[in-house]
């Protein structure tokens, strides 16, 4: 398999981690969507990483489509649960996560691209992007509580999607003290960061 990612992008660290923690080979392909030379159009029509090559017939893509497809490769410390409601609070938190991140490029993309002068820029809508990611931190601390991890005592990929995104909102949104106020995302987050899949993917 082939991975055509980037080393910043939080989607990518999800598959790269979930590859790592299934213990399963891949050539990691670097790539810049946004570059001239993007090469992850060929495989992905939408232009965007991660982008799992599986061989010359097919590509799959979306970092959720991709997660859980490697999940079903091996038995190997098994990510997510198979069915019911445990699956779907599983596939929830990783919207969750997400949904963080996805809020937070918008607003990262309204505030700083270059295609658009300070004038053009719009302050409502960086403001309502803000507010989704501030509410969606909370929703993780609420959501986590007081226990080891994400979804029970196990690692799953709620944790992993979790671990990406608070990663992501350090590289990206210094400013932004999470861990001031969420003293269970600090502690979780602390402890992902012992995992070598966490150590080895670190932007």
């Amino acid at each position: 398999m082939k991975l055509i990612g980037s080393l910043t992008s939080p989607y990518v660290r999800k598959v790269r981690i979930v590859l790592a923690e299934k213990k399963l080979d891949y050539e990691l392909i670097l790539d810049n969507p946004w570059g001239d030379a993007t090469q992850v159009k060929t495989h992905n029509p939408l232009g965007k990483v991660p982008c799992l090559i599986l061989d010359e017939n097919g590509a799959i893509f979306d970092s959720r489509v991709i997660v859980e497809y490697l999940d079903t490769l091996s038995p190997v410390g098994k990510l997510i649960p198979q069915q019911g409601r445990e699956r779907a609070e599983v596939k929830t938190w990783e919207a969750l996560a997400d949904g963080v991140m996805d809020a937070g490029v918008l607003w990262r993309l309204e505030a700083t691209w270059a295609g658009r002068n300070d004038g053009e820029r719009s302050a409502a809508w960086i403001e309502r992007q803000r507010a989704k990611v501030e509410d969606g931190i909370a929703a993780m601390a609420k959501g986590l509580g007081d226990k080891p991890f994400c979804s029970g005592i196990h690692l799953s990929l709620s944790d992993i999607a979790v671990g990406c995104t608070l990663g992501w909102l350090d590289l990206r949104f210094p400013e932004i003290d999470w861990r001031k106020d969420n003293g269970n995302l600090a502690k979780l987050y602390d402890k992902l960061m012992l995992r070598p899949s966490f150590i080895d993917t670190k932007p």
